[in-house]
Formats: structure tokens, C-alpha cells, sequence
């Protein structure tokens, strides 16, 4: 149909003036691009594992109506945390990832304007001065009367030879002027394919942000329960600590026996070994962290604290909105657009191309009479190239072209896919944690009573210490399993946010390009290291003293994490809660 339409615009041109013709073929060139629409695809009318009733603040995640409630930009305030919030503004400032990706857009932007450049003749501007003798030999060519050697050796066409040949000087002020018609739209398509790629670099530009924002949110969280973890762990050190010394005391009264310090011991190195670990695993967060934001490692920290942090509910709209609202999605479908302007470029190949050229300008031996009205020169007149025979070459590049376009088209459809799955798997993932975490704080429930009837037990005689202590690392564990639990949840509602495309939509892809036009500042100061009331990141130590069955009560109280049931949705509006709103549902920070 593409070349029946060219067809019919030559026969048109054919019967108009020269002059009609030049202007017509000019305004309605060929395009030899297949008519581009965005690749089919079958997005489901429902998720699966969104599955309508139940709690929506214990499962994380909610069915949003049309228009009733969508992620914004700055999802990262549903967590209602202020130093998450401080440290997401800084990630599009200063991350060198987003601003190698934005350096990208740019560069993408000017092949667009490289390519557009092709559309206006080029005007040459050349002048020139030279100094020339010419030889006796090319004098005596096309000379006048030549009847012999002598006269040539002294005439050249009625000249003396001495002026012919003396040096002499050209100075020369010519411009040239040359046009090639985009009569099959080549450059059309080149500009089309350069502009698609610039806007599937925007797109990536947004990936980049989300993805950075994204990893910084999960740190920050695994950063918190490392923190968590390691109140549990000392802790636990505490206890074992404790245990050791009854043994050994058992042992000097004779009623325990040197295996059973050897015992005790073991187990206060493991839990010694666990809480380093847990602070290594702390340090290297903060590291990650303060790469992500662009500031080194050495002048960052960020304080303890307790975690307490709510599961915001997540709005989930329509399967066919997340192919809006993915910049992954609309990174691949303008990749199909561009491969699509190529195969209108290799087509362009097969068809002659017709260029336009003038020169003129002024051309003297003396520069005080250069611009003399007979010294001027002109030259016009068009010419046509046409390749006769390439060997299949041209037909090659139009295979590859197809070919590049169905390899994009499978890719886009197979990112559509993998959007789908990765919503569906966190869906499922916030579902079942939601039902996991109260399990498994029903078993940190129950562990932690069994250590108070104990304590009872131990008042009255009727219970040893070390079953005590024995009960109270059993609770310990039951905790930090229930942290394990919590963090898993917390990750996998950020990764279902990004999975939903983090409040972004293709219709902020203007937005982000003219973000991306402006270039970062050079340098980036160092934001200053946080301090805690404590004056460093490390969490309070646990007294290391003889402990009580009341402190370890209150110890228990103390490490314990809210109760997912009572524990408040962060939000389940549509916009989301401003940065200065103080952390709900759990203990204060200490």
C-alpha cells in the first residue's frame, strides 16, 4: 500500500508545471514507514491474587476503584518515616546513576536534533586566496594561431607566454548551496526513529529514578531491622551471659558438670557472633545508602532507632493501567516505534535520490576589484543518484530492519508479561506475609507468656534460673523470626509499588525530559552526618549486670513489635500524607 501511495503521488506530480511539480514533490513526499500502532496485547480484566474483601490494611494492598485512589510521586510518604522521606529527595539530585541516565536523554535529544538538521539545504561558505604560476607547457594549450615552436615559445593566443606564465594571484569568495529531497522519507524516519529513542531515554531516565528510590527504600528498611535484630541479639548475649554464670556456679555446688559449661559458653560465643554480624550487616546498609544519595560512605550515618513502621496500603488499579504507568513498559514500546521508522529508512534506499546544489560567488586576481560585477560565477542544477547494483545489500538491511522490528515487538510484549507476573507475585507475597506475621507474632506472643508463668515459677522455688533463661531465648528467636517476617513484608510492598510504576505515567514523560535537559550542578556538598541523642549510630547497649526476672520482663516489653492487628494503614487515600507526619503503630524511638 506504501508504494501504490508513492505511486500515485508521482503520476499526480507528472501532469503539474516543472515548477508546481518541484514545489508538490517537496510537500508530499513518500513515506515508506509501516503504518505504526502499539503491539496487541491481552491484559487480563482483574489481577489474581487481588482478590476482592478481606482486610486491607493487614494485607497491604487494596483494589482501587477507577479514579478513586492511585500512587503519587513521592510514594515513599505512605511510610510516614521523616529521615526515609529526607534521604528519597536527595536520590534524583544526587545519584550518579540517574545522572549518567539523564546525560543519556541529553545525548539522545541531540541526534534528534542532528537528524532534523538534514531537512534544510546546507549553505558552504569557502573563501580563499592562492598564489599560482602556471608552466609553459599548459600555456601553450588551446593558444591562438600556433604555427610553429617559435611562435608558441613566444605567444600564447596573442599573450606573451612571460605574462601567461607569471606568478599571479586568486583570491576567490564562493558559496555553495545543496539540498537532498526527502522525496521517500528517509530523513522524516530517521528524525521519527532518533525522537523515539530520545522519549524511550526518558523513559529509562524514569526507570532509573524509581529503581534507585526503590533499592534505597529496602535498604533503609533491612538498615532498621539490623537495628531491631541487634536489640534482640544483645539481648540475647545478656541472657546467655547469665546462663553461663549459674552454670558455673551449679558446677562449683557440684550439681552441674564441665559439659555443661562447655555448653554454656558455646552458646554466648555464637550469640556474640551474632550480634557482630548483625552490626557488619548495619554498616554496610548505611554504606549503600550513602552511595545511593551520592555522598561517600565516610561522611554519612544515619542514627538508631526503633522500628516502627506501619504497612501502608497500597492502591491496585486495572491490569490495563499498568501498561501507562510502567516506564519499563514505555521504554520498550518506543523502541518498537523506532524500529518501525527504520524499516521506512531501509525502504527509502531502493528509491533514487535527488539533490539540489547552486554555487556562485566572486573570483578575481586583485582583492580591490573581487566584487566587480564580471568577476561573478553561478552554477545551478539537480542531480539524481540511483544504486544500480549493491550485491543484495540494500535488501539485506531492509531484512534486518524487519527483523530488529519483530525481536522489539516480542520484547515489548514479553515486559507487558513480566509487569503482570511481578504485580501477581507481590500481590500474593503482601497476601501471605500478612497471615504469616500474625502467626508468627502469636508465637512471639506465646513464647513471651511462657517466660512470665516461668518468672512465677522461679519466685515461688518451684523453677531453676536456667529454665528461665532457656524459655527466654526461645522468645528471643520467636522475635527475631517475627522481624524476618516483617521485613520480608515491608520489601515486598515497596517492590509492589515499583511494580506498579511508583505513581509515574507516560504522560509525565515531557516532564521528565525537560528535567533531564538541565544539566546537574558540578559539585554536590556533602550533606552533614545525623546524630542520634545518644551521639552515634550504634543502638544503647543492654546492661551486661546481673538481670533480674523483672528486667527481663521488661526487656521482653521493650523488643517486642506491635501487634499487626491493632497496627494503623499509613494511608488508603489518594494522596499521600505530608513528609513532617510522625511515625504510627509502634514504640517510640529511643
Amino acid at each position: 500500500m506504501m508504494h501504490r501511495a508513492c505511486a500515485a503521488t508521482g503520476t499526480i506530480v507528472a501532469l503539474l508545471p516543472p515548477a508546481a511539480a518541484l514545489v508538490a514533490l517537496l510537500l508530499s513526499g513518500c513515506n515508506l514507514a509501516p503504518h505504526y500502532a502499539t503491539p496487541a496485547t491481552a491484559p487480563p480484566a482483574s489481577y489474581k491474587e487481588a482478590v476482592p474483601g478481606g482486610d486491607a490494611s493487614a494485607q497491604g494492598w487494596k483494589l482501587a476503584e477507577p479514579r478513586d485512589a492511585v500512587l503519587r510521586n513521592g510514594w515513599w510518604r505512605m511510610y510516614q518515616d521523616p529521615q526515609l522521606n529526607e534521604l528519597e529527595s536527595q536520590v534524583a539530585i544526587s545519584n550518579q546513576s540517574i545522572i549518567a541516565a539523564a546525560a543519556n536523554y541529553r545525548a539522545a535529544h541531540a541526534l534528534v536534533l542532528e537528524a532534523q538538521a538534514q531537512l534544510f539545504p546546507t549553505f558552504t561558505l569557502a573563501p580563499s586566496a592562492t598564489r599560482e604560476k602556471s608552466s609553459a607547457a599548459l600555456a601553450q594549450i588551446g593558444s591562438a594561431g600556433v604555427s610553429g615552436a617559435s611562435t608558441a615559445t613566444s605567444t600564447a593566443g596573442g599573450v606573451p607566454q612571460s605574462a601567461v606564465t607569471a606568478p599571479h594571484n586568486i583570491f576567490a569568495l564562493p558559496l555553495e548551496a545543496t539540498y537532498q529531497l526527502d522525496l521517500w522519507g528517509s530523513v522524516r524516519n530517521t528524525v521519527a526513529a532518533n525522537r523515539f529513542s530520545a522519549q524511550a531515554s526518558a523513559a529509562t531516565l524514569a526507570n532509573t529514578v524509581l529503581s534507585t528510590q526503590s533499592t534505597l527504600a529496602e535498604d533503609y528498611f533491612q538498615l532498621r531491622v539490623a537495628d531491631e535484630q541487634r536489640r534482640i541479639l544483645e539481648s540475647t548475649v545478656a541472657d546467655d551471659r547469665e546462663s553461663l554464670h549459674l552454670v558455673r556456679t551449679l558446677v562449683a555446688s557440684g550439681v552441674d558438670s564441665e559439659a555443661d559449661v562447655a555448653s554454656a559458653e558455646s552458646a554466648l560465643e555464637s550469640a556474640q557472633a551474632s550480634a557482630t554480624d548483625a552490626g557488619v550487616a548495619r554498616a554496610q546498609y548505611e554504606h549503600a545508602i550513602a552511595v545511593l544519595i551520592g555522598v561517600s560512605p565516610a561522611a554519612f550515618s544515619i542514627p538508631y532507632q526503633h522500628l516502627s513502621q506501619p504497612l501502608p496500603v497500597i492502591p491496585v488499579g486495572l491490569p490495563s493501567d499498568l501498561l501507562e504507568r510502567r516506564p519499563d513498559i514505555a521504554t520498550a514500546e518506543r523502541q518498537v516505534a523506532e524500529t518501525n521508522a527504520q524499516i521506512g529508512v531501509a525502504r527509502a534506499a531502493f528509491f533514487p535520490a535527488l539533490t539540489l546544489s547552486a554555487s556562485g560567488g566572486y573570483e578575481s586576481t586583485a582583492v580591490s576589484n573581487l566584487f566587480n560585477a564580471p568577476n561573478r560565477f553561478w552554477s545551478v542544477g539537480p542531480s539524481i543518484s540511483q544504486t544500480v547494483f549493491d550485491a543484495g545489500a540494500h535488501r539485506a538491511a531492509l531484512m534486518q530492519a524487519h527483523a530488529l522490528n519483530d525481536s522489539q515487538v516480542a520484547t515489548y510484549r514479553q515486559t507487558v508479561l513480566s509487569a503482570f507476573q511481578s504485580v501477581e507475585d507481590n500481590l500474593a507475597a503482601l497476601r501471605i506475609y500478612a497471615v504469616e506475621l500474625r502467626q508468627a507474632h502469636q508465637a512471639t506472643m506465646a513464647a513471651k507468656k511462657a517466660v512470665e508463668l516461668t518468672v512465677v515459677l522461679f519466685r515461688n522455688g518451684v523453677d531453676s534460673y536456667v529454665n528461665l533463661i532457656t524459655v527466654q531465648n526461645a522468645f528471643l528467636a520467636a522475635r527475631e523470626n517475627e522481624l524476618q517476617v516483617q521485613l520480608r513484608q515491608l520489601i515486598a510492598s515497596v517492590t509492589l509499588i515499583n511494580a506498579l510504576g511508583g505513581g509515574w505515567s507516560t504522560a509525565q514523560r515531557e516532564q521528565d525530559e525537560r528535567t533531564a535537559m538541565r544539566p546537574p550542578a558540578s559539585s554536590i556538598p556533602a550533606p552533614a552526618p545525623p546524630q542520634n541523642s545518644h551521639g552515634s549510630a550504634n543502638p544503647p547497649a543492654i546492661p551486661l549486670g546481673e538481670i533480674t526476672p523483672d528486667e527481663i520482663i521488661k526487656l521482653n516489653n521493650d523488643v517486642m513489635g506491635p501487634d499487626p492487628a491493632d497496627s494503623p494503614p499509613a494511608t488508603g487515600t489518594t494522596a499521600p500524607p505530608s513528609p513532617e507526619a510522625p511515625p504510627q503503630g509502634g514504640p517510640p524511638a529511643k
